[in-house]
């Protein structure tokens, strides 16, 4: 039996087509895919140049070149070749798929389960970039576009159906006998190198003087290490927490955003690294001035909540990396923000993606620059890593509005005391907006002026209907006993 059910599939050029894991008939394959991205990532320790020689041990390391495309995972089962991605995108029809069976084959392999890039070559040998990929998978214009897409393999997850689980020299002896001979399907670049000196000549070969993407380093005794230059952004901030303890007085960290084309704030990552003691100081006698109202709320780690500011003080932040997905292939959405300058308030508009920076540092505040979509851009990230969303207009894309599905309000005296309990169930719907709303919400408020604390809540939320209704009906016959009055015209 087939494993892909093509009808589900947009075919679109030629036999490349595109799906999701919904046309797989092995419903298995799409958790592989993304428990080995989640393990992967939590293995690859984030290092910058500079880390080298202080935080990789001298051992004994396969180095390899950090390819700048889309991780996808090849499967080959019962002579049928495709991609599928931690997103659930189903690829099949690739030129590169032919190469890939034909190699598989002539080993002898029945089926396999193989991780890599897929990248895009260029003419003029210029460093790949994850767009290129992403801009030709999506919509190629013609064959030659399809021919340019490569495969650079780095892993084995399963062979013959067995988890492959050798140390690492052993998984890259076995890459390249299955695919030394591959043109389109290839090993990714990779050298044994020893000790961390060796490491930084390299770094110094593969990404200053030919602009790879970075390194990635492997060692079984060592551990791994990804291997990137820092980039740096400009950034607006726009909130502050104050340390606590002995270090009360001083700045915690910072919260800071992008502008998007629309002018609104895109907020971007919490950085708390970088700073001197002086710096922490200054700013948090700065910060305090420029305190504003806020309808958004956010935590830092400490889960102190972020005073929000006016908008004005721009900072350069350097980071290893950023991360437009997260291990599940989702999009990694921040909320988004517009400022009214005359009111003196931050208000919602949305979550949107955005991405995920790794270890950002302070590295100083830009005197030169400003809140506008010019100074703190986001194709500042968007140039590095493709984000969904980021050029649309935030302002048009408001939520839809909550409709009230049922209200039904109880009162009883007590002891001269009025008490009332309500509820309220609404469907929001915004389940297909973001992931942030559940389809259906109840609320009951209880309040007793008699009790210590008058006024409680509860909240329960389903993305079905059934359920919600049960969990109004588990509610009110948990809390509305003999006594208690409907109160006239409340009930819908």
């Amino acid at each position: 039996m087939s494993l892909i059910n093509r009808s589900l599939l947009e075919i679109k050029l030629g036999s490349y087509g595109v799906g999701q894991s919904t046309c797989l008939s092995d419903a298995t394959l799409l958790s592989t895919v993304r428990n080995y991205k989640r393990q992967v990532a939590s293995r690859l320790y984030p290092l910058g140049r500079e880390d080298i020689a202080k935080k990789i041990p001298d051992s004994e390391y396969h180095v390899s070149r950090k390819i700048d495309g889309e991780f996808s995972v090849l499967v080959f089962r019962e002579n049928e070749v495709f991609t599928l991605n931690p997103g659930g995108t189903v690829r099949v029809g690739l030129p590169i798929f032919d190469e890939a069976q034909k190699l598989l084959a002539d080993a002898g392999v029945k089926s396999a389960v193989i991780a890599g890039e897929l990248y895009v070559t260029h003419p003029d040998n210029r460093r790949p970039r994850v767009h290129d990929v992403v801009s030709i998978v999506r919509q190629p214009k013609n064959d030659d576009e399809l021919s340019r897409i490569q495969f650079g393999v780095f892993d084995l997850i399963s062979l013959d159906g067995e988890l492959v689980q050798s140390a690492y020299n052993q998984v890259w002896e076995k890459i390249g006998n299955l695919f030394d001979e591959g043109q389109r399907i290839h090993p990714v670049e990779t050298l044994s190198i020893k000790g961390h000196k060796e490491i930084s000549r390299q770094f110094e070969k593969w990404v200053d003087d030919e602009d790879a993407e970075g390194l990635v380093v492997r060692s079984e005794s060592a551990g791994s290490f990804k291997v990137k230059p820092r980039h740096t952004i400009d950034a607006v901030v726009i909130g502050f927490t104050e340390s606590t303890g002995d270090r009360q007085g001083m700045l915690h960290d910072l919260l800071v955003g992008l502008a998007r084309r629309d002018g609104s704030i895109h907020a971007l990552c919490k950085v708390g690294g970088g700073f001197s003691d002086e710096d922490r100081r200054e700013f948090l006698s700065d910060l305090q001035d420029l305190v504003v109202d806020s309808e958004y709320a956010e935590v830092n780690s400490d889960h102190v909540a972020y005073q929000m500011v006016e908008p004005k003080i721009v900072i350069e932040v350097s980071c290893l990396d950023m991360i437009s997905q997260n291990t599940r292939g989702g999009p990694v959405n921040r909320m988004v923000l517009q400022y009214n300058r005359d009111g003196r308030q931050y208000q919602v508009v949305r979550r949107l993606p955005c991405v995920s920076v790794i270890s950002p540092q302070f590295k100083r505040i830009r005197d030169d620059k400003a809140f506008n979509t010019t100074d703190v851009r986001i194709s500042q990230v968007t140039d590095l890593v493709p984000v969904a969303m980021a050029d649309a207009d935030a302002s048009e894309m408001t939520m839809s509005k909550c409709t009230i599905q049922q209200r039904e309000v109880y009162t009883k005296v007590l002891k001269g005391e009025l008490m009332v309990r309500k509820f309220i169930r609404w469907k929001t719907n915004k389940e297909s907006d973001s992931d942030d709303f559940p389809a259906y919400v109840v609320h009951y408020t209880d309040f007793s002026p008699g009790r210590k604390t008058p006024l409680s809540r509860e909240v329960r939320v389903s993305n079905s209907e059934e359920q919600i209704i049960e969990l109004w009906d588990q509610l009110k016959a948990a809390n509305i006993k003999k006594g208690w009055e409907l109160h006239t015209g409340q009930k819908n």
